[in-house]
């Protein structure tokens, strides 16, 4: 038996992904979400359709620093089997307006990047080897691919979490900011992962004999998610009813099809060595350039540290 905790896990890719798992009877699936009746009605419907009860719901705000050490303060307290995997996958995207979370810092950042680097750094002391850490990215991190999307604008992270002090962006539109932050995010999902394989390995918490791997998961174009939410109600239209239906070409993929990938990349056993690599689908690419600069990894790291408010004692990895 082992436990796997998948944030966002209520709908989209992260519930796709519970609804393989489940059919695992040796998995206890904990679903990392923000709201609790969503959260419960997902928990019910995969019970439903698994007939497997060992799934559970625990609640988790990654756009409130408070509820990430909520959330690991209660998995402490709960005896459930050991665990294994961690999937970051909650994401969040803001192109009308610039929005801000409760500690103050700018909620795509935060949400996508911030949150999930500190539930990793106080997770850490829970999960047991072999152990699996993966990050849900996507390739709008990388300039050289056609997405439809701005290139990130990787800088000093406290401009990232406080884009108000970043006079370039003054004569930006919203969606232009909302958008590079979204895929600056992405960007720093993979800095982040890199950063960590090699602080695991280095300091000898990931072995040949008792692996800790950490790689990032492209689930591709993925419409039909609310991922939109914050779209124009045209745009919205569009990526929510018309673009699934195109799921059947190659380039666009329904988030069951990302889902069951995700799942087979959580469970391959020819994985279990496997770490600091970017996969797209289950394909294994080489991310962007920037993506593999130490020093912005390095820089990333520190100052999410900072931001997070991760004191000596909390931080295993260093």
């Amino acid at each position: 038996m082992r436990t796997v905790i998948i944030s966002g896990a209520n709908n989209g890719l992260g519930y796709a992904c519970a609804k393989e798992l489940a059919l695992n009877k040796d998995i206890y699936l904990v679903l990392a979400c923000r709201n609790k009746e969503k959260a419960e009605k997902a928990v019910e419907q995969l019970k439903n359709l698994s007939n497997n009860n060992q799934i559970e719901a625990i609640i988790l705000d990654l756009a409130s620093l408070q509820s990430v050490r909520q959330f690991e303060a209660e998995f402490a307290q709960k005896n459930l089997p050991p665990l294994r995997i961690i999937i970051c996958n909650a994401g969040v995207q803001f192109i009308q307006r610039r929005t801000y979370t409760e500690d103050g810092m700018e909620t795509t950042f935060a949400v996508n990047h911030l949150g999930h680097f500190l539930l990793v750094n106080l997770l850490l002391k829970h999960l047991k080897s072999p152990g699996r850490i993966i990050f849900v990215s996507s390739d709008t991190h990388d300039p050289s691919k056609i997405t439809g999307m701005p290139a990130p604008n990787f800088q000093d992270p406290d401009l990232l979490a406080h884009p108000e002090l970043d006079s370039t962006l003054k004569d930006k539109s919203a969606s232009d900011i909302g958008r590079t932050a979204y895929t600056t995010s992405k960007l720093c999902n993979i800095l982040c992962a890199y950063e960590l394989s090699r602080r695991l390995e280095k300091q000898g918490l990931s072995t040949e004999e008792h692996p800790i791997t950490v790689n990032v998961f492209s689930p591709g174009l993925m419409p039909g998610t609310g991922l939109a939410q914050d779209y124009p109600p045209l745009a919205k239209i569009v990526w929510d009813y018309i673009l699934p239906l195109f799921s059947f070409f190659p380039k666009i993929n329904s988030p069951q099809q990302s889902g069951q990938a995700l799942a087979k990349l959580v469970e391959d056993p020819l994985l279990r060595q496997v770490t600091g690599k970017y996969f797209s689908g289950l394909q294994m690419i080489e991310s962007s350039q920037e993506s593999y600069d130490v020093e912005k990894a390095r820089q990333l790291w520190d100052k999410s540290l900072e931001l997070a408010g991760l004191s000596k004692d909390e931080v295993i990895i260093r």
